[in-house]
C-alpha cells in the first residue's frame, strides 16, 4: 500500500508543468504525477506539508488512465 498526497496545480501550463488540464499534483511515495481529474476510493483526511502547501492524503493503490489524465486511488490493486 503507498501514500498519496493530492495537491492542486498552481504552476499547470508552464513548461514541464502540463496543460492547462492537468490541475492536480499527484504524489505516490515522493514521485509526482499530473493529472486532470482524481478519484478517490478510500479514506482521506487533510495533511499539510512544506511551503506550506495543504494537501488530501490517503493510502492505496494508484491507477493512471493515460488517455483520459485521470488518476484512481483503491483500497486493492
Amino acid at each position: 500500500m503507498n501514500k498519496y498526497l493530492i495537491r492542486f496545480n498552481k504552476s499547470r501550463g508552464q513548461p514541464d508543468r502540463g496543460t492547462m488540464l492537468h490541475v492536480w499534483r499527484v504524489f505516490e511515495n515522493d514521485i509526482e504525477y499530473l493529472a486532470a481529474e482524481v478519484k478517490i476510493n478510500v479514506p482521506s483526511w487533510s495533511e499539510v506539508s512544506e511551503g506550506p502547501d495543504w494537501n488530501i492524503a490517503c493510502q492505496g493503490f494508484m491507477a493512471v488512465d493515460h488517455d483520459t489524465g485521470t488518476v484512481t486511488i483503491n483500497a486493492n490493486e
